[in-house]
């Protein structure tokens, strides 16, 4: 099954947090932060939302970090997914 965002969403697959500090410490389960990057999987359309035309400046395979606790999680295939508006991308890491 394949994920199709409509509109100005983008759907989103966080990127493993570390699971070793940079001092070599391994991290438990519970001690790791919730992951802000992403790599992006598809991208809605854009269009008029809300009354105002979106133009979409992302694209499929980008790494963005993401607002921490926005959008919507789904699974698919056993895979764990992210659908966000464009507008809850605050950066592309370049």
């Amino acid at each position: 099954m394949n994920l199709k965002p409509l509109a100005d969403r983008v759907v989103v697959k966080m990127v493993e947090a570390e699971e070793t500090t940079k001092s070599g410490i391994i991290l438990a389960g519970t001690a790791k932060e919730k992951p802000q990057v992403a790599e992006i999987v598809a991208v809605g359309p854009g269009g008029n939302v809300d009354g105002k035309d979106v133009v979409m400046t992302v694209k499929v395979g980008d790494k963005v970090i993401t607002s921490k606790y926005s959008g919507t999680e789904v699974k698919c295939d056993g895979t764990e997914y992210i659908i966000v508006r464009q507008s809850d991308i605050l950066a592309i890491v370049e």
